[in-house]
């Protein structure tokens, strides 16, 4: 994958976590309330939004540092993701799912922390 490739993906990464992020506070918020997951929701949106613009960061500079990109792109995903889902389904069993992005996120940053630049 091409540095301009990962750049797109992550901004498209930004633009969802900003519309989930506004569509949680607003469409969903009566459900988010009655799940008691609104503050869930605020957790995956926010490492969302933060990773997203860390992806913008890794993709647009170089050298592009590609095992620390698929690592927060991965760790997003699932992390963010599992939170949403559970968030809007009250299914406790993804919350067991979550630290496994927690973990890809952590070796993404570690992988930033020793990589050559």
């Amino acid at each position: 994958m091409s540095a301009t490739t990962a750049f797109r993906i992550s901004a498209a990464m930004g633009f969802l976590a900003v519309a989930l992020g506004a569509f949680g506070a607003h469409g969903l918020a009566g459900l988010l309330e009655q799940n008691g997951r609104l503050e869930t929701w605020e957790t995956a949106s926010f490492y969302h939004l933060t990773h997203a613009i860390t992806l913008c960061v890794i993709g647009w500079r170089a050298p592009f540092v590609r095992g620390a990109w698929w690592c927060f792109l991965i760790g997003t995903l699932i992390f963010s993701g599992s939170l949403y889902t559970l968030s809007l389904t009250n299914i406790g069993v993804l919350g067991a799912i979550t630290p496994i992005g927690g973990v890809a996120l952590l070796v993404g940053w570690a992988w930033l922390a020793f990589s050559k630049h």
